[in-house]
């Protein structure tokens, strides 16, 4: 590798993404980088010139091995779309001259199916002009619906998270007791795909009988009938547990978040914020039923809690950011690493190539033959997906009691 390379972070962050990050900066490295630098808030932070050199950050071991512990985004995330090249050619050429300006042989880019999208119009626009920066996608996304991975770092923590969080609250749950019952709903990320909501079933073994119903967004979400499966429960139960994908869906398309006053912001790719999904189900279970019902979001705690991470997770995650590194470095460009799955025992994965306008704006969700008849649990073909990506811990450094962050300066 004779020039530099710039690494950008982009979307929702995960516990996660910093050990890409680590994977990036130490593979080109030790290919010869002269320099490393990181984006300030992605496309966003590059096109207003905001970036760092990060080995004067990440100056030890001890500094890779914080930030792989790290949650969210080192080096600051974004959400921002650009635009088509034929409407507005002069964003890349502003972008390209500051790629010119540092010399930047290979651009990284980690993020979801968004984040590809930049990938795909930055080389399609450097292979059109002659440009020759290799422009490279990694993975990261907890909601784990890219296309064409076996599954993305990330996922893989926040899924353990999940499982850990829904029996506890299980546990919490069934120590209460109420005159007409509990129950409790469980609200967790996921718009279009339920991976993330289908790892409440994780919760599920010897000491635990794991969630009542799970509800996917793959699947048209049916209230009243909802409502009588919990009054049957109730029949049966004292304490319910509901786990929800925050973008289940009315059979007209509505999310049942909008039947509050939920929904009002949307970003830069259309995406409304969706939240409320378990305190309008637990009102309405309160109101019809008679019984005690609270609604519990995990929000960003499931994209957060680096406490609680998978080493298998970890592990991947900085091989992705390698592998990105590798392939500019050996010619590729306009591809997204990938993970493919080898086997499920021993479990086994490696990393591989695939054209990224075959994976920009594509979703991958939750096969319908992984959701069982009724529509309201995961199947074992689910759970035997999911399992090996949650194995392994990786302690955090404590000190003084709470785990220790790499931590850099806002101004920087």
């Amino acid at each position: 590798m004779k020039g530099n390379v710039i690494v950008g972070q982009s979307g929702g962050p995960t516990s996660a993404i910093n050990s890409s990050l680590a994977g990036v900066y130490r593979t080109a490295i030790d290919r010869g980088a002269k320099k490393v630098y990181g984006m300030r808030h992605g496309i966003q932070g590059l096109l207003e010139e905001k970036y760092i050199d990060l080995s004067e950050h990440i100056r030890n071991e001890l500094d890779e091995e914080l930030l792989k512990r790290t949650p969210a985004a080192y080096l600051g995330s974004c959400r921002y779309k650009l635009p088509e090249i034929h409407e507005n050619p002069e964003i890349f050429e502003k972008i390209f001259g500051i790629l010119d300006k540092l010399e930047i042989e290979c651009f990284i880019y980690i993020g979801g199916n968004d984040s590809m999208d930049t990938i795909k119009k930055l080389s399609d626009y450097a292979i059109v002009k002659g440009y020759t920066t290799k422009f490279i996608g990694v993975p990261k996304t907890i909601d784990n619906d890219l296309a064409l991975t076996d599954h993305t770092p990330g996922y893989g923590s926040a899924a353990k998270y999940i499982g850990t969080s829904t029996k506890e609250i299980i546990r919490d749950s069934n120590a209460l007791e109420y005159g007409k019952g509990l129950v409790t709903v469980i609200e967790i990320m996921g718009r279009n795909a339920g991976w993330l909501t289908g790892a409440a079933a994780l919760s599920k073994g010897e000491d635990c009988e794991g969630p009542d119903l799970i509800y996917l967004p793959e699947l048209a979400f049916d209230v009243e009938k909802f409502v009588e499966k919990v009054k049957g429960l109730l029949e049966k139960k004292q304490s319910v547990v509901v786990a929800v994908s925050e973008g289940i869906r009315l059979a007209d398309g509505r999310y049942v978040c909008e039947l509050t006053d939920g929904v009002d912001y949307v970003d830069a790719f259309g995406h409304k914020q969706l939240s409320g999904t378990a305190n309008y189900l637990a009102c309405r279970i309160a109101n019809e039923l008679g019984c005690k019902a609270r609604g519990i979001e995990l929000s960003t705690l499931q994209r957060a809690a680096s406490h609680l991470v998978s080493r298998i997770d970890i592990i991947e995650a900085y091989q992705v950011g390698g592998a990105a590194v590798k392939a500019a470095d050996e010619g590729d460009t306009g591809e997204m690493v990938i993970l493919e799955r080898i086997s499920d025992d021993p479990y086994q994965c490696t990393t591989s190539l695939r054209n990224v306008h075959k994976v920009s704006n594509v979703e991958k969700v939750v096969p319908r033959k992984w959701i069982n008849e009724d529509g309201d649990y995961v199947t074992e073909e689910f759970l035997n997906y999911v399992k090996p990506l949650i194995q392994g811990d990786v302690p955090p450094i404590m000190v003084d009691g709470i785990p220790r962050h790499l931590y850099h300066n806002d101004k920087w």
